[in-house]
């Protein structure tokens, strides 16, 4: 496993945008009277030093909303940052040092350890399915499967971990999926409608449950095709259909056991919800250096 787990560097999410996820979460901390355990226990004066340390082994993601955490709770507070994002951490690592007054480390705390657990979280699950796809042309997608509010922080720690970003929403690309296909009467309807209403730069990819449906979306002049819940045999059969003419993707109950031979089936992509909104936590601490 290399030192990084994304195969490019990844930029950092804007300040801007990332501090309104932060903000938002201590809000909704503090609630209406603030971290009162810690204004009754803790002198405004007192100051200290901690560290946050990794208790599991993983992909880190989430150190600049950890770091705004303790920054907006007080802008004085200095976060020494040791480990960075998408680095593979081993249990004990110790990830960011900071130090100031010990009351706002306090109140930041779980905000801080909130994200750094579900975004490095979704990076190793990621990085497992990549990992276990590695040597194949398969890259790992997410979904929009994703926390309400969180989705921009949740995709962005699927790059971390290797894998790479489909639509972001709906308006980005056309997906004619399963109940489209329904209202509409069939694949070639519904491509149809959609070519005639859309810009003609727009993909459209097709969600596809058998062959007969792979023939009329490749037909129709789908952009790509998503292979929903196929058998193994299903998919090496689509890819050959297929020859090259549009893009791939696989879907449907991909795991770390299975997804290798999904791979070997020769698509271009493996579409995942699991790594977005099941991944676990993982596990992270803070504790202070007395």
């Amino acid at each position: 496993m290399s030192p990084q787990a994304s195969e490019c560097d990844v930029p950092s999410l804007s300040k801007i945008l990332v501090e309104g996820f932060v903000r938002r979460a201590l809000e909704e901390d503090l609630g209406q009277a603030g971290d009162i355990t810690s204004y009754s226990v803790v002198s405004h004066s007192d100051l200290a030093k901690a560290k946050i340390v990794a208790r599991e082994e993983g992909v880190m993601a989430g150190i600049q909303a950890a770091t705004l955490a303790f920054n907006l709770a007080d802008t004085e507070l200095n976060v020494s940052i040791v480990k960075s994002d998408g680095t593979i951490l081993e249990k004990g690592d110790v990830v960011a040092v900071v130090e100031g007054l010990a009351l706002p480390i306090l109140t930041a705390e779980r905000t801080a350890l909130n994200f750094l657990a579900h975004l490095s979280g979704i990076a190793t699950a990621t990085n497992e399915l990549v990992n276990a796809a590695q040597g194949t042309k398969a890259k790992i997608r997410c979904t929009r499967k994703t926390t309400p509010g969180l989705r921009i922080l949740e995709k962005y720690a699927v790059r971390i971990g290797g894998g790479v970003n489909h639509r972001f929403g709906l308006d980005e690309a056309i997906l004619i999926k399963d109940n489209h296909i329904a209202v509409s009467g069939g694949v070639a309807q519904a491509l149809a409608a959609a070519q005639k209403s859309s810009d003609p730069l727009t993909p459209i990819e097709v969600e596809v449950e058998n062959i007969d449906q792979l023939d009329e979306a490749i037909a129709g002049g789908a952009t790509s095709i998503l292979l929903d819940n196929m058998t193994l045999s299903g998919l090496r059969e689509a890819v050959t259909r297929a020859d090259g003419k549009v893009i791939m993707e696989a879907s449907g109950n991909v795991t770390v056991d299975n997804v290798r031979e999904i791979a070997h089936t020769g698509v271009d992509y493996i579409s995942s919800g699991w790594i977005t909104h099941s991944a676990p936590a993982l596990d992270f601490g803070l504790d202070f250096l007395v």
